[in-house]
């Protein structure tokens, strides 16, 4: 079954999470090393009839890497990547990060569709969408998934793709981790000879103007031209507009021309774009959220910058409670729209931005309260003007109006394909609807 460990040095390193006010301590960690491993810690787990959880990044907000007082499957051990650099595709397993991904394609001059930080499970996030640096370009880093090696509920190890088993292949990418363990999967890589990025930050005087500039810039970007944006604590504790563009163009002299128009959305504290490495930038993410701060994540998906998104960050900024709290706007756009919205579960395929709110501190601060209302109060002042449901990698397992919307028209197709894969729902990694919810 693999390591089965309950205490000591093993133990704690299993639970060990990105969030920190994370206290589950489940009754078994069992470092599995391959899919035979895994399928016997799933039986175990039915037989005795108790939670079973599995741990690949251990990135998750809300824990659900860990199964309190259940078995927790832990998949750190399942980080290999091998890389095929002629078909350009990379095979990933089931424990790897981000950073273990860009890390073994970097040297052959390729790139992947992956999310912002390095630290963040690759198997969990393209199983439940995947927004990043490249997805106006690449599209989400799910629309990169070319097969899946899975073993599901009854044991067995399925490998899936757009042939074999199409159905669950169909509702892994977007139905998150809710049918299987996933023990390997294979990914598309790019050739982009440069990517450019950086950081530009704007004086908190200037957000109303350059957020209402920052709108026509997101519906006119190209493709090629990915802007997250959002709100920060500066180097002197009060809040920041920032914008951080990624220009993954052939064309280097194109990609600084498009950047070169977020510097006259107002007048900068720092401009700094450069040719970089995925590498590096997802480096900067962790540095910036590490590992064992106290974490609180509320999500909206809106439209657009709109005069009422636009206040409401306005009021998050001026409302910071801590200096390491954050919103983060991620924009929809180009390749990742045009894939029909019934071609995979993922439910919005419209433009639209993913607003990520961050409320995060030190562990033994007090105001630990103060900074869950603060992202709780950002939501709820975001609601008026946000598209129902949200991003399921991000929402938590309470916000249950967000999750019955959560998969669009895919919902019932999604339900469908669960209780054929999974009827006894040994697998809960990310929310799914109650059924009872959407009829």
């Amino acid at each position: 079954m693999g390591q089965v460990v309950s205490t000591g040095p093993d133990y704690d390193a299993g639970r060990h999470i990105w969030n920190g006010a994370v206290s589950a301590r489940p009754g078994v960690i069992v470092r599995c090393a391959d899919p035979a491993e895994v399928a016997t810690a799933i039986q175990a787990a039915r037989e005795f009839r108790i939670p079973l959880a599995v741990r690949g990044g251990g990135h998750d907000w809300a824990g659900r890497a860990l199964s309190d007082s259940g078995l927790t499957i832990d998949l750190s051990g399942l980080r290999r990547v091998t890389v095929d650099p002629v078909a350009r595709v990379a095979e990933v397993e089931g424990g790897a990060t981000a950073a273990d991904l860009v890390a073994a394609i970097q040297p052959f001059g390729l790139t992947a569709a992956t999310g912002t930080a390095g630290s963040v499970g690759m198997a969990g996030l393209t199983l439940g969408g995947g927004y990043g640096p490249l997805s106006g370009r690449f599209g989400l880093a799910l629309d990169n998934l070319l097969s899946v090696e899975v073993v599901l509920a009854d044991g067995s190890v399925v490998t899936t793709d757009a042939e074999r088993e199409p159905e669950l292949f169909w509702a892994l990418r977007g139905g998150g981790g809710n049918f299987g363990v996933v023990t390997s999967m294979r990914v598309r890589l790019h050739a982009v000879p440069t990517l450019l990025s950086g950081m530009v930050l704007f004086p908190w005087e200037q957000a109303a103007s350059v957020l209402a500039g920052l709108s026509d810039v997101l519906g006119e970007s190209p493709d090629e031209l990915t802007v997250q944006s959002g709100v920060l604590p500066g180097p002197d504790g009060k809040p920041v507009v920032f914008l951080s563009p990624t220009w993954s163009g052939d064309d280097a002299t194109a990609g600084e021309h498009a950047l070169a128009r977020l510097d006259t959305l107002g007048t900068p504290l720092v401009s700094q774009i450069a040719p970089t490495t995925l590498p590096a930038m997802l480096a900067a993410i962790d540095a910036q959220f590490p590992f064992g701060r106290h974490v609180e994540i509320r999500t909206r998906s809106v439209p657009s910058l709109t005069s009422g998104v636009r206040d409401v960050l306005s009021l998050a900024g001026a409302t910071l409670t801590s200096p390491h709290s954050a919103v983060s706007i991620h924009s929809l756009h180009g390749a990742a729209t045009r894939v029909p919205v019934t071609d995979t579960a993922f439910g919005n395929r419209d433009p639209h931005l993913m607003i990520e709110i961050i409320a995060q501190w030190e562990p033994g601060d007090p105001r630990a309260t103060k900074h869950r209302a603060w992202a709780g109060t950002v939501a709820d002042a975001l609601e008026p003007d946000a598209l129902p449901g949200g991003y399921p990698n991000l929402l938590g397992p309470d916000e249950t109006t967000q999750i019955t919307h959560a998969y669009g028209p895919n919902t019932e197709r999604l339900l469908t394909a669960k209780h054929r894969y999974d009827p006894y729902r040994t697998f809960n990694a990310t929310p799914l609807p109650n059924p009872s919810r959407t009829r």
